[in-house]
């Protein structure tokens, strides 16, 4: 039975649509295209996997750097929350090309505008289609956002598209946010990634003064990342709020058709999956997405809004399963500088008067016993499934692994347009 369904809401004091079907339900701001809820039903109640900041603005206030920048640092903290698309910026504020552009970009920021939503089939797909046009001419983007839930699937797939208005080609950085919080992120849960080989953040970024990691530094195994200690620590297993935060970041391999990054809860007995299509065979109208990055908060920034006051105690637990084209996080003029990254590139080229398509998909699974055990090792896709693998079980999840029906999707939903 079609039971994919949208409905246009308030949330948390701001304009929003919810998408949801029988098993889960997102609900995406217009603002920054933030998504603070992504949850599974449970009976009569559901999980919410996406982080809600304690220290969030609960209501679509203007910003005003003279009210709110001694506390919240800046426009982005004031709304932050669950996952957002990232472009033309991943990092922090920077100017590029003669344009000023914000943290984490436009994208993240600015107020889309929906232009569209609807069902699909009776049901067989709920779908919103927001744009934003980048409010910098020295930078001539604009942006498309479609948005899609389908029956029968306990996720959502998004087609962000890039346009570009200019004469020349530009380089920009694009990702997706995911950001993971209570209930569903807890200590004990177990994280992998498609990535086999990582990077820790250099020195002078936001890292220096909060991280346990040696700075710097490469290594291939999860369980084994070098401390600033001499120690090593296990980034494979949330550990808590240990009093640090940092990032890493891994190239999706180049001979893998898929991207992912996975977190299991072995007691909700329930994996968070973010998925997109790898670098081997991307269609040239597609953006690639060529970074894991884990952002590791874990208590270790002692300043508002993490803390209540200066110098305080940070009360912020969230892991960030991140997907990016870009140089750690350290915005586009960083990743200009910096064009590879372990041998994959950091930017993405948007033709002139060209556009290009990145294809993105969230899932939250039940897991078999087997796989709560063993804990999810490697992540394959086919034309209609996912199939997540232990050291000695797999589980095949009905999931748009392939992409197909999501770019079939995204055509007719332009059509109807």
């Amino acid at each position: 039975m079609n039971d994919a369904k949208i409905e246009r809401i308030r949330y948390l004091g701001r304009n929003a649509v919810v998408l949801s079907n029988r098993s889960v339900r997102i609900v995406i701001d217009d603002v920054g295209g933030m998504v603070p809820e992504f949850s599974l039903r449970r009976e009569r109640g559901a999980v919410n996997a996406h982080w809600i900041p304690q220290f969030r603005m609960n209501f679509d206030t203007p910003w005003s750097t003279e009210l709110h920048a001694g506390y919240w640092k800046g426009r982005l903290l004031s709304g932050i929350a669950g996952d957002f698309p990232c472009a033309p910026n991943f990092g922090p504020d920077c100017v590029v090309d003669g344009a000023s552009i914000p943290a984490h970009g436009w994208t993240a920021q600015e107020r889309w505008n929906l232009t569209g939503s609807g069902s699909i089939d009776g049901g067989e797909a709920a779908y919103a289609r927001f744009s934003l046009i980048g409010p910098d001419e020295r930078m001539p983007l604009t942006f498309q956002k479609i948005d899609i839930v389908r029956s029968g699937h306990a996720a959502y797939y998004s087609a962000l598209t890039v346009a570009h208005r200019g004469t020349l080609p530009i380089a920009i950085n694009i990702a997706r946010h995911n950001t993971l919080g209570s209930p569903f992120l807890e200590t004990g849960c177990r994280i992998s990634m498609s990535a086999t080989q990582c990077a820790t953040a250099p020195s002078g970024t936001e890292f220096d003064s909060t991280g346990r990691l040696v700075q710097g530094a490469f290594f291939d195994d999860l369980r084994r990342a070098p401390c600033r200690d001499g120690k090593t620590a296990d980034l494979s297993i949330v550990p808590g709020m240990i009093g640090y935060t940092d990032l890493i970041t891994g190239p999706v391999p180049l001979n893998s058709n898929l991207g992912w990054i996975c977190v299991v809860n072995p007691v909700l007995r329930l994996a968070y999956l973010s998925f997109f299509p790898g670098p081997k065979g991307l269609p040239e109208d597609d953006v690639g997405l060529g970074f894991n990055d884990l952002w590791m908060q874990y208590g270790g920034r002692h300043f508002t809004p993490w803390a209540l006051y200066e110098g305080g105690l940070d009360r912020t637990f969230c892991l960030g399963t991140e997907n990016s084209r870009g140089a750690f996080a350290n915005g586009l003029a960083y990743s200009r500088a910096h064009p590879e990254l372990l041998g994959s590139p950091t930017l993405a080229t948007i033709p002139a008067q060209g556009s290009r398509t990145l294809y993105y998909g969230t899932a939250l699974v039940e897991l078999d016993a087997a796989l709560v055990t063993e804990g999810v090792v490697s992540v394959e896709a086919d034309e209609t499934a996912i199939v997540l693998k232990g050291a000695r079980s797999s589980q095949r999840v009905s999931l748009d692994g392939s992409f197909a029906a999501l770019r079939s999707l995204a055509r007719r939903i332009e059509k109807q347009q």
